[in-house]
């Protein structure tokens, strides 16, 4: 039976969690706390570890942080409210597998986790069992990236792919730059696709979760007894992608050291297991991506300005959702036309309202936010087109909207759909401040610190305002 870690400080919410997956067929445990949590993670085997981010006394970062230290192929699942997507964005880029918004479905709380007991296990780790002879299969096997992708229409895209079509063919390295969730391996895996190495190995590898100890083995292998631990020799990355391309994402979380080792392997070509004096060839193609301009981060100590120009002989930038308007109708059509198929159902499509708030909302997570708003979307919608209803508050800018028959993770007992207007001067004081705010929201495109400046408050007093107002109108 799979075992799955709760880890929150509601307990309530806890509580409904636990009894709706052990109705499901799975085993429970709880922790209020993060070091409880992290602490009884440390006592038994867990597959699944559901944990929400803001936690009193340390955040899901820090618990996904000390969990996945301890087992790098636990499957992680962040719970956040809306307001806080953006960073759970962040999180997934160090090692989570999802996050889910609140209000909790329990249908899509039990989606997300059957989709990450589904995939293959952490890259590094089980590269240890792969034999050279099972290079290509291991890319086919732990790449993340989709087998079937979409090519939006606007011009800021269609230039993105002349550039792709002309270093396809080459041998040259490549930095791709882009906000989270633009597509960064999307686009790297066209670049493979697209070059004379398309029939060999693409290994895709976030370099935001290689342990600082570990990660020179990882990348390189290692020979028995070369460091404790060291049980029996194991081939690295490069030696897996030996012929192929090896994509690198957030290069600049490796450590400084790896990074030394790292040039050596572009200029010569060749590298030493940890441990070992014997060099081994390698003839693989390297591409790399960042969220941060890697010459701001040299100058900043962070990266090495030698690596960085040997990374540089072509680089890529990826513009985020919001500077394509012009794709967002192709790209939502397409990701509803996967959550049908993901879920069994047949939808009719948007309505003409929805279509226009995607048109205006500023997708801060781009496309991997757009994936999981439709996901959510679908699952909410029983049949015909998708309506504003279920869309996050962030989007309409009116959480009033949301349908409360689905807010509560028990999800049995519909309320009425439509809020009551306030009641009580208290009310209606909490309701007014609360328009406020949306109004300032909406002013600034939802950017969380323009809205905290103009409101004249802090953004921690900013996202409590909201989150309280929102607990207060979802009992």
């Amino acid at each position: 039976m799979r075992r799955i870690l709760l880890i929150d400080d509601d307990m309530d919410m806890c509580s409904l969690l636990s009894h709706f997956l052990k109705r499901k067929g799975f085993e429970t445990d709880m922790a209020y706390t993060g070091p409880k949590g992290v602490a009884k993670f440390k006592e038994s085997k867990f597959d699944v570890v559901l944990c929400d981010f803001r936690l009193g006394d340390m955040d899901g970062r820090k618990v996904l942080q000390e969990v996945k230290a301890i087992d790098p192929n636990v499957t992680v699942i962040i719970i956040t409210g809306y307001s806080d997507v953006k960073m759970a964005v962040d999180v997934m880029r160090h090692g989570a597998f999802d996050y889910i918004t609140k209000p909790l479905i329990p249908e899509e709380v039990l989606n997300v986790i059957n989709r990450g007991l589904a995939e293959p296990t952490h890259l590094p780790e089980a590269l240890a069992s792969k034999s050279p002879s099972n290079g290509v299969s291991a890319a086919k096997q732990y790449t993340t990236a989709s087998e079937e992708f979409l090519v939006g229409v606007s011009q800021q895209t269609l230039e993105l792919y002349k550039q792709i079509e002309l270093v396809a063919p080459t041998n040259y390295s490549v930095i791709l730059y882009g906000e989270s969730g633009t597509g960064k391996e999307v686009i790297a895996k066209t670049i493979h696709q697209s070059s004379n190495r398309h029939n060999k190995p693409f290994i895709a590898v976030d370099c935001g979760i290689l342990s600082r100890e570990l990660a020179a083995s990882e990348l390189f292998g290692h020979i028995k007894g070369s460091f404790t631990g060291a049980f029996g020799d194991k081939e690295g990355i490069f030696e897996v992608a030996d012929g192929g391309t090896l994509f690198l994402d957030e290069v600049a979380n490796l450590p400084l050291d790896v990074q030394t080792t790292l040039l050596r392997v572009i200029q010569e070509r060749k590298f030493k297991r940890v441990g070992s004096t014997k060099d081994i060839s390698t003839d693989t193609r390297v591409i790399v991506a960042s969220n941060e301009n890697l010459q701001e981060a040299y100058r900043k100590g962070k990266f090495r300005e030698d690596l960085y120009h040997r990374f540089n002989e072509f680089s890529l930038s990826i513009p985020p959702l919001r500077e394509r308007k012009e794709d967002i109708p192709l790209f939502s059509g397409f990701f509803l036309e996967k959550a049908c198929q993901e879920l069994n159902k047949k939808l009719d499509g948007f309505d003409e309202e929805v279509e226009q708030l995607f048109l205006n909302y500023g997708w801060p997570g781009n496309l991997r936010e757009m994936r999981n708003v439709i996901r959510r979307a679908g699952l909410l919608s029983p049949s015909g087109k998708i309506t504003a209803n279920v869309l996050p508050w962030e989007i309409i800018g009116n959480p009033s909207r949301m349908p409360s028959e689905h807010s509560a993770i028990a999800g049995e007992q519909p309320a009425n759909p439509v809020r009551q207007a306030p009641v009580d001067l208290r009310d209606a004081a909490s309701h007014a401040e609360y328009e406020a705010i949306m109004n300032v929201l909406k002013q600034v495109r939802f950017n969380k610190t323009k809205a905290a400046e103009v409101l004249k408050i802090d953004r921690k007093t900013l996202y409590n305002k909201i989150r309280n107002y929102e607990e207060s109108n979802m009992k």
